[in-house]
């Protein structure tokens, strides 16, 4: 018998042995799982040392300020502002106010000579001397018709002519008035009888020089604006917003302002004012917000950002850190036993002190990773690697 058919019966005969002994054969050794895999790439069973760093817990309910951020500027208040123009045609001789000069009512601005003023002062020296020449001639004609040497008739003609002369009288000093002469001036005038070309341009009210659109030699018109004054006692806080968020402005809404030479101080108020209308050129509506200025401490153009809020409503919220971010789209894990979490999409909304607005409803009871969602991402990827 040949060695190789001796040593095929000898493993043959123990063979027989062994499975009359009731022995099993023996398998092959399973393969070892990796920790922490999972079939579903979006699942991922952490080790305990990550697991241990993780917080699980569920959204919470809470009362949210939708708000929207918008740039925003100090300006003048429109209707505490005066426009001086030249009350008449004219060259300007003098100008005694500069830009952001604090002026009072009646100041005297600039010095206009005109002809047109000296004309209206002739005019008014004319009619006051007439009126005092038919004066008189009135009071002679009643001594006459008490003397009875003149008729009822030439008394009252005489009356007439003085009524006539009292108009003209007027009407020369509405003129002057209209041309900047305030009283004093007309009543030194009729003292005096003399014409004076020069023109005195007042300011009409207490403020500020915002604007000074003049020179000295220049010869301006009564329909020219030589001057913009401001009572900056109460300003505008005036912000443009953009046509697509312009629908949820209403009148009344809550504003907080900080203005950027003013760091840290905030400013509350509500909207004053909402336009009706849209800027044509800017895509924008124009709202603003009453701001006291007693002090002058806000300046026209200063640069502000507004916040304009709506009424807190109680919303769903889960904390940022709770939220990874993939090809734009917001995550979650959720727990789906102990020790395991499947990653799942989520819609948000708007950012309010370190939460985000949950956008649909979330099932009752249902956890998830509050805190560590991104160490626990970046573990799943890890995993996921080495699965692949």
């Amino acid at each position: 018998m040949s060695k190789r058919t001796a040593s095929f019966w000898g493993g043959l005969g123990a063979l027989v042995f062994l499975v009359g002994c009731g022995a099993k054969p023996v398998e092959p050794a399973a393969k070892a799982e990796s920790p922490g895999a999972a079939q579903d790439p979006m699942e991922v069973r952490p080790a305990e040392a990550l697991l241990k760093q993780l917080k699980v817990g569920t959204p919470t309910a809470k009362p949210v300020t939708a708000s929207m951020r918008v740039s925003g500027r100090v300006e003048a208040d429109d209707t505490r502002m005066a426009r001086v123009s030249a009350p008449v045609t004219g060259r300007i001789t003098q100008l005694d106010v500069y830009p952001g000069q604090a002026v009072k009512k009646g100041q005297v601005l600039a010095t206009l000579y005109g002809t047109e003023l000296s004309t209206a002062q002739f005019a008014y020296v004319k009619a006051v001397s007439q009126q005092g020449l038919m004066q008189r001639a009135a009071a002679r004609a009643q001594q006459l018709l008490k003397a009875d040497v003149i008729g009822a008739a030439e008394v009252q003609r005489r009356e007439a002519e003085l009524l006539e002369a009292n108009a003209e009288l007027s009407s020369a000093h509405d003129q002057l008035r209209v041309l900047g002469m305030n009283e004093d001036a007309i009543a030194k005038l009729q003292k005096g009888r003399t014409v004076n070309s020069l023109t005195q341009i007042v300011a009409t009210i207490d403020g500020t020089v915002l604007s000074r659109n003049v020179t000295i030699g220049q010869v301006v018109q009564p329909a020219d604006t030589l001057l913009v004054i401001a009572d900056l006692s109460q300003v505008w806080l005036v912000a443009d917003v953009p046509e697509q968020q312009g629908g949820t402005i209403e009148l009344g809404k809550t504003v907080e302002a900080e203005v950027s030479a003013f760091p840290g101080q905030i400013i509350r108020g509500r909207l004053s004012f909402v336009s009706s209308i849209i800027d044509p050129e800017t895509r924008t509506v124009r709202t603003r917000m009453d701001l006291p200025n007693p002090k002058g401490r806000y300046k026209p153009a200063m640069l502000a950002m507004m916040e304009l809020k709506d009424p807190p409503e109680r919303e769903t919220v889960i904390p940022v850190t709770a939220i990874v971010r993939e090809e734009d789209k917001d995550y979650v894990f959720v727990e789906k036993a102990p020790g395991q979490f499947l990653m799942k999409s989520v819609k948000l909304g708007a950012e309010h002190d370190d939460a985000r607005v949950l956008e649909e409803p979330w099932p009752s009871g249902q956890r998830l990773v509050v805190d560590g969602a991104f160490h626990l991402n970046n573990e799943r990827r890890r995993l996921a690697t080495q699965g692949s």
